[in-house]
């Protein structure tokens, strides 16, 4: 979803919560994520993968400036001979502590095993956020969580998602005064408006 549909979701959505509170979990992702790179993880369950949100994270990142936002995303079956940014198994979560982020997506229950993994990943230090559809554990285990019920509400969760992410490139740091020409800030907007969708997920 580029900025222009973004931009239209939100105009049809004014009046509800939604704008707000993906505002509000957007900020919560940038205060959690350290300024390097690799330490925001980003794990769905078994029957439900994230790429869609990761490559949308990605763009934000590269397009705010803000690296930190690019983040990596944990499988759950990992098959042999994929590439590097799509083999990094559930294992990772086992490292994960003090200056890490671990956002969970998870429409339906996340499953016991992965609750033990972010579990341990908490007790280690790291920051634990979750999109999800009302799992009282995993909301139990998050710092912050933005609950989209299934069935429940105006629009889905992979809608919420793309609020998200668009929330969490907007909300980067400010350029200096004065260091971009209006025409830069233009042609950057073009480029981001006319970009095509990411390739690589």
């Amino acid at each position: 979803m580029d900025a222009v549909r973004v931009a239209l979701l939100r105009e049809v959505l004014a009046g509800t919560q939604w704008p707000g509170d993906a505002r509000r979990f957007a900020g919560s992702l940038r205060r959690s994520v350290v300024p390097a790179s690799g330490n925001l993880l980003l794990v769905g369950t078994e029957g439900y993968e994230p790429w869609h949100l990761a490559a949308h994270l990605v763009d934000e990142a590269a397009w705010s400036g803000s690296p930190e936002l690019a983040p990596t995303l944990v499988r759950h079956r990992v098959r042999p001979g994929e590439p590097p940014h799509l083999s990094v198994g559930l294992g990772r979560l086992a490292a994960a502590g003090r200056g890490h982020t671990v956002l969970v997506v998870a429409p339906r229950e996340p499953g016991e095993g992965l609750l033990e993994r972010v579990h341990d990943a908490r007790r280690a230090g790291a920051t634990v956020l979750s999109l999800d559809g009302g799992d009282p554990d995993l909301g139990a285990l998050s710092h912050d969580a933005l609950s989209v019920p299934e069935g429940g509400a105006e629009l889905d969760l992979d809608t919420v998602q793309h609020l998200v992410s668009a929330a969490a490139g907007e909300n980067g740091p400010p350029a200096p005064r004065g260091s971009r020409r209006l025409r830069d800030r233009l042609a950057g907007l073009a480029d981001r408006l006319t970009a095509p969708p990411p390739s690589r997920w």
